[in-house]
């Protein structure tokens, strides 16, 4: 006697099915998948501060060997203009951190607002950082062979060594300047995001890691402002 068999039915997966949109397939908890970007933005971060340490080793060692030209040249920067970014960027760690805060309440509202003001501090101390670069460059001060002081700063010409100053001035300043620019771009695309839904209080991943990156850039600053400007 013949017995039929039933056919075989394809299986299905449902293990995922009760995932969160945001929770990648290859994550088996919201908080696997947050350990492991964080943990990738920190090892990103750690390149980007190997970047600007070897910067601060370069100032320190031309620093060592040339003191009274350094001294002589930094003496040129507006220090009240440094400071006044140096507050703007503190501002700005604050207001990235409140947008974490409200998220984290789910009220998406103040988020969003906080996001679009640490943008406009950003775009304050790039604004601030353009009226300091205008202001050595009509008087001939460019990095590099460029270097060619005119009027009242013609004597740093005289003074062997200047130009070095001024070369790792714009290169650590401009290096700086770009992470400013590429943090304003993540935090309006975070802050589109926020006001299209895509964050709550239970998924706010991506603002909690360009808020990580936003304090790095600013940190970075506070060393940059008192060796370039006061030392």
């Amino acid at each position: 006697m013949s017995t039929e068999t039933a056919p075989a039915t394809d299986h299905v997966d449902t293990a995922h099915d009760d995932h969160p949109p945001h929770l990648q397939h290859h994550f088996v908890s919201s908080e696997q998948q947050f350990d492991s970007a964080k943990l990738g933005m920190w090892l990103f971060l750690v390149t980007e501060i190997l970047l600007f340490s070897a910067l601060f080793v370069a100032y320190a060692v031309y620093r060592n060997w040339n003191p009274v030209a350094f001294v002589e040249a930094s003496a040129t920067l507006d220090w009240q203009l440094g400071f006044v970014n140096t507050l703007v960027l503190l501002t700005s760690s604050f207001t990235v951190a409140l947008s974490i805060h409200y998220i984290q309440k789910n009220d998406v509202q103040k988020s969003v607002i906080s996001l679009l003001s640490t943008l406009a501090l950003a775009g304050v101390f790039l604004v601030v950082k353009y009226f300091e670069y205008m202001a050595k460059f009509e008087v001939g001060i460019f990095p590099g062979e460029a270097f060619n002081p005119t009027g009242s700063y013609e004597y740093l010409a005289a003074i062997q060594y200047v130009p070095q100053f001024f070369s790792i001035y714009f290169v650590m300043t401009g290096i700086h300047g770009v992470h400013v620019l590429i943090g304003m771009g993540l935090i309006a695309w975070m802050a589109s995001r926020a006001y299209r839904g895509h964050f709550s209080d239970e998924y706010y991943t991506p603002i909690e890691l360009t808020g990580l990156y936003w304090h790095i850039v600013d940190i970075v600053w506070i060393f940059l402002f008192p060796l370039l400007y006061l030392v």
